[in-house]
């Protein structure tokens, strides 16, 4: 039979679905329930008995007996190829270890190194670091640093082939200079889990230069567990700047026509349904309580709405493969105008087959470009220990200002990535960081879920565990459990478990009993959904420790960062025409307890002004002939707005703006729809208001001329 809902009761949520997709006849619903064999008998008993079981029962088996069974997918597993990836590897990886360490390695460098390169090498995984190297160095050799994402971190070889910037060893001195190295003295080894930048300043015994302190000291284990074997899950975040450039540089490596775009399927969400819900009823003119809207939601929740893409998802496909062998191919959502091309299958679906690259846009390595290009300091000589820069998350005595300046918020990490929401800020307050390990720390339970609120806090609270030993990233608990001794496999097994929110099992209760784990620790395990990676931390607070450097040495170029990149809510009217008229309209905004998404964006943006006011910065009035098109600009020890600043001002109206004020060639509407990836229609819309044609002689334009133009 056509099913389209399994019980005969369920033709509610079809209906209510059809109405909220707007057809007309949702509420003629056939019979599309799935019938057992005795209603389908019924169904054909105008044929008589004999022969409704006749059609019902024997050729329905005849025909499926006649079937082969087949899978939608293949089920192999074809990585691509890259000839020699082993050798390159190895010899990628000891040429950066021999350019830190000399040419005589530390027995602990050689004994990580092969440890984790016969491991990677062995199980055929060398090819993903090859791949993730080769993507990485274009974006470094074209200007953008790399974070890394995930546990990939973990991994020294990583670190050695260039893949990422966090040195997984543990925390040691090394001398730039003689190499000499010191991983074992006394007061090196009490550094044990922590990292090397929070030890104090020595110089070489040896040649008498400073040392650089290394390590953080991140088991491998944790990326591929003790066998090695677990496949590794390489996540990179490119600027968003550039990560379409990465995308294409994947087709240059693995050739045209073997690299698509991860297909996704959107299912309808829970406020969705609910809005359906509510819609259909109010369109029938009957009420009904919200307990009985939310039941008929939740029966249409996760049915499939539409096809999309993985944000930064890449599937590759092997040389001497087709992609049809696989999946077939579409464009997302049936939009026929876009060239993007994505698989038709979930890729979920055919993971097991193909190798997914995710190369992920974010925003704070477009920050630190934006920064270094400004100022023309290389971002990764910044230290990561600058006193100056961890006070700014205890107090704001390096911005000299007060806390009555800044509406009585006391810390001056607002607009520092992972550490200027409300909800950082509180944990700041309850930990009282003092050192960048204690940064990691924090950036582990703010990314987790449930590992903060209702677990570490009331421990930490109950004087029952510290930061230093609540748990804080998956990698504490493997560690622990080691340290405890719980042998070294069950141990991974057990954090696995807890890090995905699957608890606890009674055997491993009592193993964990025999060997003295306390029973709050067993309590916190539980009460785990999610965890953060060790190494994920420390990539992100390495960023964040770079951009909070230049908010006290360089604060104008941070604020033009700022207010370029993170700022999604700017508006001129509220935010340019002095420090009085933005508190007054922050004032308002906060006084309505009921904001909208971008409103909360709005005030969230209006503070990081406020604290730009109240250091004595200033902006400029736009300036038809001096303004960017979407960027901040330093004039004169002031901040310049650009035109993407006015309210209602997209990207694509202050580049056309911004071009015909310089007099430059101006595009054709089909290259600006390239560029700006917009459709001709809209195009035409804003010929129509004079957005493409020329402007006034005149400069003196008021904002409100510039909202109309």
């Amino acid at each position: 039979c056509d099913v389209h809902f399994l019980n005969p009761e369920d033709e509610v949520y079809r209906r209510i679905i059809m109405t909220g997709k707007g057809f007309d006849d949702a509420d003629r619903q056939p019979p599309l329930f799935l019938r057992t064999t005795e209603e389908m008998m019924e169904e054909f008993m105008y044929l008589g008995a004999q022969k409704a079981e006749e059609v019902v029962i024997t050729n329905t088996n005849y025909i499926a007996d006649q079937i082969e069974k087949i899978s939608p997918v293949r089920p192999d597993k074809c990585p691509p190829v890259i000839p020699d990836s082993d050798k390159t590897l190895r010899t990628i990886c000891y040429d950066k270890a021999h350019a830190l360490y000399g040419e005589n390695l530390p027995e602990v460098v050689v004994e990580r190194l092969e440890r984790e390169l016969n491991s990677i090498i062995g199980n055929g995984f060398a090819v993903m670091y090859i791949i993730a190297q080769k993507l990485v160095w274009k974006s470094v050799a074209d200007g953008y640093l790399v974070g890394s994402r995930g546990s990939v971190g973990s991994s020294f070889a990583a670190f050695t082939a260039g893949i990422t910037e966090v040195n997984s060893l543990p925390a040691h001195y090394l001398c730039p200079n003689c190499k000499y190295v010191d991983f074992d003295s006394d007061y090196v080894k009490s550094f044990s889990g922590r990292s090397g930048c929070d030890m104090e300043d020595r110089n070489c015994p040896v040649c008498g230069q400073p040392l650089s302190k290394e390590g953080h000291d991140i088991p491998f284990e944790t990326f591929l567990g003790f066998k090695g074997d677990k496949e590794p899950d390489i996540d990179l975040n490119f600027s968003g700047e550039y990560q379409s450039k990465a995308h294409d540089y994947t087709e240059v490596i693995f050739g045209k026509g073997q690299t698509f775009r991860a297909g996704t399927i959107g299912t309808l969400a829970e406020k969705t349904a609910y809005g359906y819900a509510r819609g259909y009823f109010e369109d029938h003119h009957v009420e009904k309580r919200s307990c009985e809207l939310t039941r008929l939601a939740s029966g249409c929740v996760g049915v499939r709405r539409t096809t999309g893409q993985h944000p930064g998802g890449i599937i590759v496909v092997p040389l001497g493969e087709e992609i049809y062998s696989f999946t077939p191919v579409q464009h997302p959502a049936n939009d026929q105008t876009t060239r993007t091309i994505t698989t038709h299958f979930d890729y979920h679906s055919i993971d097991h087959n193909l190798l997914k690259l995710d190369i992920l846009g974010h925003d704070d390595p477009t920050m630190i470009r934006m920064l270094q290009d400004i100022t023309g300091v290389d971002p990764t000589s910044i230290r990561l220990d600058d006193p100056e820069v961890l006070s700014l998350f205890h107090g704001l005595e390096a911005l000299h200002i007060k806390p009555e300046d800044i509406g009585g918020t006391d810390l001056g990490s607002l607009g520092i990535p992972e550490f200027g929401t409300e909800f950082v800020m509180q944990m700041l307050r309850d930990t009282k960081p003092k050192a960048f390990s204690d940064l990691v720390r924090i950036s582990g339970l703010s990314h987790g879920t449930d590992v903060w609120l209702n677990n570490a806090q009331t421990l930490i609270k109950e004087g029952k565990a510290e930061i230093s030993t609540a748990i804080c990233t998956r990698d504490d608990i493997m560690i622990y459990l080691i340290n405890k001794g719980v042998e070294s496999e069950q141990s991974f097994k057990i954090m696995e478990s807890v890090r995905k929110g699957k608890g606890l099992t009674p055997e491993w209760e009592k193993v964990m009993k025999e060997h003295d784990v306390p029973d709050w620790y067993i309590w916190s395990c539980k009460k785990i959904k999610y965890m953060f990676p060790k190494a994920h931390a420390v990539a992100y607070v390495m960023m964040g420790i770079r951009i909070a450097w230049f908010k006290i040495h360089y604060p104008l170029a941070y604020y033009a960062a700022f207010f370029t990149i993170r700022a999604t809510a700017f508006d001129y009217e509220l935010m340019c025409q002095g420090k009085e008229n933005l508190e007054k309209h922050l004032k308002i905004y906060k006084s309505n307890p009921n904001l909208t998404a971008k409103e909360k964006d709005t005030v969230r943006d209006m503070k990081i002004v406020q604290e730009f006011y109240a250091r004595g910065f200033e902006f400029l009035p736009i300036d038809l002939y001096k303004s960017e098109a979407v960027k901040f600009t330093i004039v004169d020890g002031k901040l310049l707005p650009p035109f993407s600043s006015i309210d209602g001002m997209g990207g694509i109206a202050a580049e056309a703006l911004y071009l015909a004020a310089k007099g430059e060639p101006f595009m054709s509407k089909d290259d600006i729809a390239q560029r700006a990836k917009v459709s001709r229609s809209t195009l035409d819309v804003m010929g129509e208001l004079g957005l493409l044609g020329d402007l006034p002689e005149s400069n003196q334009l008021s904002i409100f001329d510039l909202k109309i133009g």
